[in-house]
């Protein structure tokens, strides 16, 4: 199935290390970026044009939030008419602009209904690292103007990867041939199925794709099909009770529609981590590989998954056993990696497998040193540098390793 290109979000995207002036009102006097030539191809030269803007502050490696705002972009020089013109971005006060930092990096991309997207980064940050490979950008420098790229209309097609930080950046994308779908989705109506037969039936849908050929494409190919079936229902279901509305006499149910809204949300996070550990238990029992998955360790911990099974790990000693095997399975990492290091005591050195693309090298670098092998399936190591791809391991690495265990 098509899953599209850049450009079919994005017209351009720039972007700059925030210098004092830039992020700090109170020095400037004023809430304006400097825009450059380059920046222009895509912005264009509308003086006092006024965009809607998705203002997204992603600092650090935790979860981010956004801003519904407006920004406006002129030209200072415009009565100076033997002047070359200077370009700047007008920025309101809000939540996100707020955070703004010297030292920060600002993303300034256009999306193709004209809306800007004005995302703040931590420098060298995971979120950072993120999109810098989405928009296919070099690393900003300091006191340097943007350095920006308009997008080709026959770029490579949007991978997983690619996929994943657009959703984390809320760019909402459905599958053009998503209506091809409907036959299998039919069969639920209106009603969210349990996570388990989800996954089962998103193999069973694509019977061409086997983990005995190929584990880690297996495992994308599944949940790129799980991901696209949800999506598909799940605009089915919510459009229905978007359409029943939610008054009440003649009164508007805010917390209905409040409860509403965040049930959606929490499905998609939750259904994400079932959905993984799923189509990871498919691809142990298509290589025979013995676990246990979610048995209680000690403290009451649950690694995801515990090989060859919780009764060995149990039996062996406190000092553990080379035969012993844990792996936690995260789709996104964040902080969240170092639960993992206290999930099975026995076992000294941890593996987790996760599907977030371009973690940071300091993070990865912690995680090294930490005793944890970082599994991330093949396709997604290419948001990797060369310098991680050489440590990291990938699905296939770690089912050789669990047959020669």
């Amino acid at each position: 199935m098509r899953r599209g290109h850049l450009r079919d979000h994005f017209i351009g995207a720039g972007v700059k290390c925030l210098s004092a002036v830039d992020a700090n009102p109170v020095i400037s006097n004023q809430h304006e970026i400097g825009i450059n030539r380059d920046m222009l191809r895509f912005l264009g030269e509308n003086h006092r044009q006024q965009y809607k803007v998705l203002y997204i502050w992603l600092g650090g490696d935790q979860d981010g939030f956004s801003v519904e705002d407006i920004a406006t972009h002129y030209d200072t020089r415009i009565k100076k008419k033997r002047r070359p013109s200077e370009w700047r971005l007008y920025y309101p006060s809000n939540a996100v602009t707020g955070t703004m930092q010297a030292g920060d990096t600002l993303f300034l991309a256009k999306h193709n209904n004209g809306q800007l997207f004005f995302i703040i980064t931590s420098a060298g940050s995971t979120s950072e690292h993120q999109l810098l490979w989405l928009f296919g950008l070099e690393s900003p420098i300091p006191g340097k103007p943007f350095v920006s790229r308009e997008f080709p209309e026959d770029g490579l097609e949007l991978d997983f990867a690619a996929r994943y930080i657009l959703d984390e950046i809320g760019v909402e994308f459905e599958d053009s041939e998503a209506d091809k779908l409907d036959d299998i989705i039919d069969r639920f109506a209106s009603t969210f199925p349990s996570t388990d037969r989800f996954s089962q039936l998103a193999r069973l849908s694509l019977p061409e794709v086997r983990a005995e050929d190929d584990p880690d494409a297996a495992l994308l190919a599944w949940l790129d099909h799980e991901e696209a079936m949800f999506r598909r229902l799940e605009k089915r279901i919510v459009s229905q009770r978007l359409k029943e509305g939610f008054a009440e006499g003649d009164e508007i149910d805010v917390e209905s529609f409040i409860r509403f809204s965040l049930s959606v949300h929490n499905r998609r996070k939750v259904r994400m981590g079932y959905s993984l550990e799923n189509h990871l238990e498919a691809v142990f029992q298509a290589f025979d590989i013995r676990y246990d998955r979610g048995k209680v360790t000690e403290h009451n911990h649950m690694p995801d998954f515990l090989f060859p099974s919780v009764e060995a790990y149990h039996a062996a000693p406190a000092t553990g056993s080379s035969e012993l095997t844990m792996l936690g399975a995260k789709s996104t990492c964040k902080d969240r990696w170092r639960q993992v290091l206290a999930e099975a005591a026995k076992i000294h050195r941890k593996h987790l497998l996760t599907l977030e693309p371009g973690i940071s090298e300091s993070q990865t670098g912690q995680m090294e040193a930490s005793g944890l092998q970082l599994i991330v399936p093949r396709d997604i190591q290419d948001s990797y540098t060369e310098i991680q791809r050489e440590w990291l391991w990938n699905l296939e690495n770690f089912v050789q390793y669990l047959k020669r265990t």
